[in-house]
């Protein structure tokens, strides 16, 4: 059966679910990382087959519901900041007030089956629909029935309160604790970990390159005119075998020996997928196309954790739980024409290079104190922030993305994705682990419409549409 375009979700019952035990009210301060994010929210999915199918018949729906509501509850007691709000302090930045004020949990039904499920084009199957809308708060949940018993949970949160790995962290708990087993990594909300150095200090060429003032951002960009149908912005839902990846990792290093430094590096599977990525696009940019851009922007996104503990055990084993946004944008601005005539090995060579400077101890830490010498001015990320002059894209790793560890009890999910169909008109990718569990990626891209479209036209043979018929679904 294909998928079906059009299906109807009906909001059973929407309730507060809060913590399990009470707590004192309390303020949590953001950390000057978590400063650099500006509000939006950002989802989360998990598809689950009937249980029956998994031979687990004892779950019904509501039997489901209650396991999810209950585990919930006792998981807040850990992650109080998702069942707090982000309230405006005196200085006028966002604050934690962890209040205990809960989560919207909301149960609805769907008339359409798992495999029915159009999961290639999210946007007309997942969002609005399947993923809730966070109305207050910082979290919200949504359970959705399906016609074929099969079960959708997903999550929005607050990306001022949580990175991926944050986010990641806590829906592993909720499953460990859903099936009463001991949580794995307790989550820490110690912000000393990321308080500025006294006296500061940072490079200001490399992090003024990266990170921008909100006030000096409105200064830089231009009126926007002509916005045509291309300017539209899509998401789509990718795999890509496990073959390519590496076919297209030998490529780019077995070219590897023409390179400028002398130092040899084997580039990761990231840095060659975040290539070939760059130069597809590229190649399809024509000279004569309106709009022509002369110059095109990449990056991506470095979780500073392992880099901030820089080898100390006992720093690692507290910033491996640590709750929060640690997270810097490092990125590379390219002609276009070089990214058409160069060899893969060379663009990949041009991610390593602007990739480098992010992945140091140093570099977040100086990048913790630029925002204090900023503050309380809010900033934002460069590329983020991109005008009309160059397109963009940045990709997020979501290699950790733990989807076979997400079991409440009626067995892993069949498909998981993040979902960020967020405003900006910078491209956002995520490429995560197959549920499958052989190699292969599943990846999220919301990107405008024209960048899509090329990336379909020549580089199909790689991404292909995620179908049910690649999940196995019965």
């Amino acid at each position: 059966m294909g998928a079906k375009r059009d299906f109807n979700v009906n909001v059973i019952k929407t309730e507060v679910v809060a913590a399990s035990l009470p707590m004192q009210e309390h303020w949590l301060p953001q950390s000057n990382l978590d400063l650099l994010l500006p509000p939006m929210d950002v989802g989360v999915f998990f598809c689950y087959q009937n249980p029956i199918i998994s031979g687990l018949p004892k779950y019904s729906f509501g039997s489901m519901i209650k396991v999810l509501k209950v585990s919930l509850a006792e998981t807040l007691v850990s992650y109080y900041a998702f069942a707090g709000e982000l309230v405006q302090n005196l200085a006028g930045e966002p604050e934690i007030l962890c209040n205990n004020a809960g989560v919207n949990f909301t149960e609805a039904w769907a008339d359409v089956e798992l495999k029915e499920i159009n999961l290639y084009n999210p946007d007309e199957s997942i969002e609005g629909k399947l993923v809730p809308k966070k109305k207050h708060g910082v979290l919200a949940v949504q359970a959705t029935h399906l016609k074929c018993g099969g079960i959708v949970v997903a999550c929005t949160f607050d990306h001022r309160v949580a990175d991926a790995y944050s986010t990641n962290l806590f829906l592993v708990s909720w499953a460990e604790i859903a099936q009463s087993k001991p949580l794995s990594q307790l989550p820490s909300f110690r912000r000393s970990f990321l308080f500025p150095r006294r006296p500061s200090y940072y490079d200001p060429l490399v992090i003024d390159s990266m990170y921008i003032p909100i006030s000096a951002l409105k200064q830089e960009t231009r009126a926007v005119t002509n916005i045509d149908d291309n300017d539209q912005v899509i998401s789509r839902i990718y795999y890509v075998k496990a073959e390519d990846i590496i076919r297209l990792q030998s490529l780019a290093n077995s070219c590897n020996n023409d390179m400028i430094s002398t130092k040899f590096h084997r580039f990761t599977k990231l840095e060659t997928f975040s290539a070939f990525l760059w130069k597809t696009i590229a190649n399809g940019m024509e000279k004569n196309s309106t709009p022509y851009y002369e110059n095109f922007m990449f990056g991506i996104v470095v979780n500073g954790r392992s880099r901030l503990s820089d080898g100390d055990k006992e720093q690692a084993k507290v910033l491996k739980g640590y709750f929060g946004n640690v997270l810097s944008i490092p990125f590379g601005e390219k002609k276009v024409e070089k990214l058409k005539e160069k060899p893969l090995s060379w663009v990949a060579r041009a991610v390593h290079e602007f990739l480098e400077h992010a992945e140091t101890k140093e570099h977040f830490l100086g990048l913790i104190n630029w925002v204090e010498d900023h503050r309380p001015e809010p900033a934002l990320a460069r590329i983020y922030a991109t005008n009309e002059d160059a397109p963009a894209v940045v990709v997020s790793s979501g290699q950790q993305f733990p989807v076979g560890k997400i079991d409440f009890g009626w067995g892993e999910p069949v498909f998981g994705s993040y979902h960020f169909p967020w405003e900006g008109k910078a491209g956002y990718v995520m490429p995560m682990p197959s549920p499958k569990g052989n190699g292969d990626w599943v990846v999220y891209m919301h990107m405008l419409k024209w960048q899509l479209e090329l990336v379909e036209a020549s580089a199909s043979n790689v991404f292909k549409p995620l179908t049910a018929d690649y999940l196995n679904l019965k």
